[in-house]
C-alpha cells in the first residue's frame, strides 16, 4: 500500500531542515479515490474529481487535523471513496500526501462531508 508522504513532499521536507530552504503549501486540497492512490497519488480516481481545499488546525504531537468540514455536493457517481490523495493546486500541481478514509460509499447525487477533526496527517516522532 502507498498511502503516505509523497517522494515530493519527503524532499522538501528534508531540504527545508537540512539546507534552509524554505517549504509552504499555500493552499491544499483534497481529491477522493476508489483504491489505492498509488506513489503518485494518480492510482484508483473516483468519479468524483473534484479537488476540495481542506485547512488544519496547528500541529500538536506530530499530527495535524482539518478544522473545517470538507463537503462535495451533487457529487458525481455511486461509489465507495477509500483513500485521499492532497495536493498543492485544485487541478494539477504536486501530490503531496495520501491516506486512508472510512464509511465513505455514496451514490450520485448525494453530499459527501469528512467532518472537521476527520482528515488527519501524523509523522511518527521520537519517544
Amino acid at each position: 500500500m502507498a498511502t503516505g508522504l509523497s517522494t515530493y513532499t519527503a524532499n522538501k521536507f528534508l531540504d527545508a531542515l537540512g539546507n534552509n530552504t524554505s517549504f509552504a503549501v499555500t493552499t491544499v486540497y483534497v481529491k477522493l479515490h476508489v483504491g489505492d492512490p498509488g506513489a503518485n497519488g494518480t492510482s484508483n480516481p473516483a468519479t468524483e474529481t473534484t479537488r476540495k481545499s481542506v485547512s488544519f488546525a496547528a500541529a500538536a504531537s506530530g499530527s495535524i487535523a482539518s478544522d473545517a468540514d470538507i463537503t462535495w455536493t451533487n457529487i458525481s457517481g455511486s461509489e465507495d471513496a477509500t483513500h485521499f490523495t492532497a495536493w498543492d493546486n485544485e487541478s494539477a500541481g504536486n501530490f503531496l500526501f495520501s491516506g486512508l478514509i472510512t464509511g465513505n460509499a455514496y451514490t450520485a447525487g448525494d453530499t459527501l462531508t469528512i467532518s472537521s477533526g476527520s482528515l488527519t496527517a501524523s509523522l511518527t516522532v521520537a519517544s
